[in-house]
């Protein structure tokens, strides 16, 4: 993954093209998938060709945006036996982001298979989302968060969506409610990025996944993570890392 993590400078995510020649070893394609410790029961995050279609769908719905290939998640809501008794997964990396700025974070977002019977199962916003642990750095005695992308709808049912940007669209959280930003106030990119800089806060990051639950069953692919300017494209082989231009 060429540049992603030590051709970061004060700025912090990924994006400083003029560091990139040097430093091939920083990006490892094999350090993604699940992140054992934040998966509850026995999801599907895997890496597959496809999805294709369904029948009669045409056009760049119909095809995952890059490549052959996609993340297929899998969730269900009632098979376990703790409360709630859904299930809950996470497909990331959990060293190449390490100590990185959350604040040099420019761009996110991705692309997302949706179907109907994903909607009939928890309405339109039952999507999949992306996910931070970082450190907020809020306060001396509390060192963990995460930090969640909750996107809008999908404006494409059976079929692939257009990239859905995490800076305009959706909203965001801290589960632990170090800023402004909680669960019962969610945030626009704009508004999280100032609830940390309004307490003098640096968050730094911890590991970086897409993920879903627990809530509602949810079967469907995610492709084209973008992470500043790196997309990350999900192939049956493996991660494929491609600069944005």
């Amino acid at each position: 993954m060429t540049a992603l993590l030590v051709a970061v400078t004060a700025a912090g995510l990924p994006g400083s093209a003029s560091a990139d020649t040097n430093n091939n070893q920083a990006h490892h394609p094999d350090r993604w998938g699940v992140i054992a410790r934040n998966t509850i029961g026995s999801p599907v995050a895997a890496l597959r060709k496809g999805p294709y279609g369904p029948f009669g769908v045409t056009g760049t719905a119909a095809s995952p945006p890059y490549g052959q290939g996609s993340l297929g998640i899998e969730v269900a809501n009632n098979s376990t036996t703790l409360t709630p008794p859904s299930e809950k997964v996470d497909f990331g990396n959990e060293v190449d982001f390490y100590g990185k700025h959350l604040l040099g974070l420019r761009r996110v977002g991705f692309h997302v298979f949706q179907t109907g019977e994903n909607v009939s199962y928890g309405g339109p916003a039952n999507m999949p989302n992306i996910r931070f642990e970082i450190d907020p750095d809020v306060t001396s005695t509390d060192d963990y968060s995460t930090l969640v992308w909750v996107p809008n709808a999908s404006p494409v049912t059976n079929g692939w969506s257009p990239f859905l940007d995490a800076t305009t669209t959706g909203y965001w959280y801290l589960t632990g409610g170090e800023t402004s930003c909680n669960q019962a106030a969610q945030c626009t990119f704009t508004q999280l990025k100032a609830s940390f800089t309004a307490v003098n806060a640096r968050p730094t990051i911890y590991t970086a996944a897409v993920g879903k639950g627990r809530d509602f069953m949810w079967i469907g692919a995610v492709d084209g993570l973008r992470l500043n300017d790196y997309i990350y494209d999900f192939e049956p082989d493996g991660v494929k890392v491609r600069q944005v231009r």
